[in-house]
């Protein structure tokens, strides 16, 4: 730029405004906003693989020069933050049923970067020597499990599937259906399976659980609980045209449930701690197959 416009204020003012508009007009999309590099990724509270994933791609985000910060939500205010603009990613949208309704309600204001695994579901559990394997069985021996059924969150999509669709197709209004948090349900799980006590809760595929406790899902002859959904990367509306670099990655990844194990087995399983980052960090230096492939062109 000539110097001598610096003597005048308005002119210097509105030639950085003209570079800034030049420079946002790439053919890849709004390079003056991925210039930025702050990208927010919103995250469920307690949900596990939503967690793994988000930690996973913070690390790898930041690696390759962006600015990362989770932040963790409810379920409900997750998706009207990401509607909204507030959050510019989440990692664990579930379809087509467990969160249907967030869809039907916040769809238009959020978009779809694709699904990343198509191999989840909604599971209902009990220990493995529980002397049932089936929901259809479950009314008839609600005593053996001290008439309960321990859930999760009060907001989850299982938990409204739970109630509109598993309780009332096997008759189970006569159990006191336990909703507070996985936090909670976790630590139920645990008690009773050091007591050898029966027991039943809500959990889903993929979860770390499954390789920690005996457990064994009760089998749904009813359909109730839906099929295989798939998990599904989001994010606020304009972020793809902004940040089509880790737009275009987030619609690329692919991960499977044994691949997503590993990860949560160290994150989970192995460790008894909150600072995730190290553990992220031992992982990719042990899975770079994965790491490479999540950026690749």
């Amino acid at each position: 730029m000539n110097r001598t416009i610096l003597k005048f204020g308005a002119l210097a003012a509105a030639a950085a405004l003209g570079l800034t508009a030049c420079s946002g007009s790439s053919p890849e999309g709004d390079a003056s906003a991925e210039a930025s590099k702050d990208v927010t990724i919103a995250v469920f509270n307690g949900w596990d693989e939503g967690i793994a994933s988000s930690e996973l791609w913070r690390a790898v985000l930041e690696d390759k020069g962006y600015n990362v910060e989770l932040e963790y939500s409810d379920v409900a205010p997750l998706f009207s933050g990401l509607a909204s603009g507030d959050y510019d990613l989440t990692t664990d949208v579930w379809l087509p049923v467990t969160h249907k309704d967030y869809l039907d309600k916040f769809g238009d204001d959020i978009e779809d970067l694709g699904a990343w695994n198509n191999e989840s579901k909604l599971t209902v559990a009990v220990n493995e020597d529980a002397p049932i394997d089936s929901l259809d069985e479950l009314a008839a021996n609600a005593d053996k499990f001290k008439n309960k059924i321990v859930g999760i969150e009060a907001g989850a999509g299982l938990t409204r599937t739970m109630e509109e669709a598993v309780i009332p197709e096997y008759g189970l209004e006569d159990m006191e259906f336990i909703t507070s948090s996985t936090s909670a349900m976790l630590t139920e799980l645990k008690t009773a399976t050091d007591a050898g006590e029966d027991i039943v809760v809500t959990l889903w595929e993929p979860h770390w659980a499954y390789s920690s406790f005996p457990v064994k899902n009760l089998e749904d002859p009813k359909g109730a609980l839906g099929g295989t959904e798939s998990i599904h990367n989001y994010s606020r509306a304009g972020f793809a045209d902004e940040f089509p670099e880790v737009s275009g990655w987030m619609s690329n990844f692919k991960m499977s449930l044994d691949e997503l194990y590993t990860l949560e087995k160290v994150l989970f399983v192995d460790n008894d701690t909150d600072d995730y980052e190290p553990l992220v960090r031992q992982w990719m230096e042990e899975n770079p197959e994965i790491v490479e492939r999540m950026t690749a062109s």
